[in-house]
């Protein structure tokens, strides 16, 4: 499975800045236009469909990846978005993104985090901290929700938001599995690798539940980031 990916990751991209961005437009475009049908079909659930945008374009980093696209770049689409997304909470912009006067700045620190990452990670030409961050937060987080609201049996309470053991239990597991395949892909080393994916996992999952309006969407792939190359700069020395 190693040798597949990669196989995939080697593969010649496209140096064109018009191919990049036409690659991450077609990307980003089916994952909106897949959110607005569900919202269309599924008007009663739209958590369903902010988390098909969330896990979605998250994915995007690993596009980013392979393009190389240039740090300007990305954290000049980083700062596009979170200008749409500021105003998408005042006006229906993107509809399946944030819903019009929903009190929670997610997907603005969403955005943010995205170009913050981009910025520390692409000059030092570590990508996969960046990816680690942004994976961590876009699955780790948005499966936890849904994990959370659709079988959570076991509640509990913290700053006065109702959180969930399995939602708890859904991120840590998650991001374990993103922590642990990202690094073991780049470096393959078990021992470190591992041990690094318990620690941070644990410590994101702990973000996570004491987050508020959002917030999370900025702590979490900063801090996931953050210890992944602070351990690996310390184990692997």
């Amino acid at each position: 499975m190693r040798l597949l990916l990669t196989s995939w990751v080697t593969l010649v991209p496209p140096r064109s800045f018009v191919l990049q961005l036409l690659w991450v437009g077609i990307w980003l475009g089916m994952v909106i236009g897949t959110a607005e049908g569900l919202r269309r079909l599924m008007p009663n659930d739209p958590e369903i469909t902010r988390k098909v945008v969330h896990i979605g374009t998250g994915n995007v980093i690993l596009l980013a990846w392979w393009l190389d696209i240039p740090t300007e770049l990305g954290v000049a689409a980083s700062i596009l978005f979170s200008g749409v997304t500021l105003l998408s909470n005042r006006y229906p912009i993107l509809a399946s993104v944030s819903g019009v006067g929903r009190k929670s700045l997610g997907t603005f620190f969403y955005a943010v985090s995205i170009g913050l990452l981009i910025a520390w990670f692409w000059p030092l030409d570590l990508p996969q901290y960046a990816a680690i961050g942004i994976l961590t937060m876009t699955w780790g987080d948005g499966l936890a929700a849904l994990i959370g609201q659709r079988f959570g049996r076991h509640p509990y309470q913290v700053l006065g938001m109702q959180k969930s053991w399995e939602g708890s239990l859904a991120m840590a597991g998650v991001s374990f599995m993103i922590i642990y395949g990202v690094l073991y892909f780049v470096q393959g080393n078990i021992g470190a690798t591992g041990w690094s994916a318990i620690a941070v996992s644990l410590i994101v999952a702990t973000l996570e539940a004491f987050s508020t309006l959002g917030i999370d969407n900025l702590t979490v792939p900063i801090a996931a980031a953050a210890l992944c190359f602070a351990l690996n700069e310390i184990w692997l020395v």
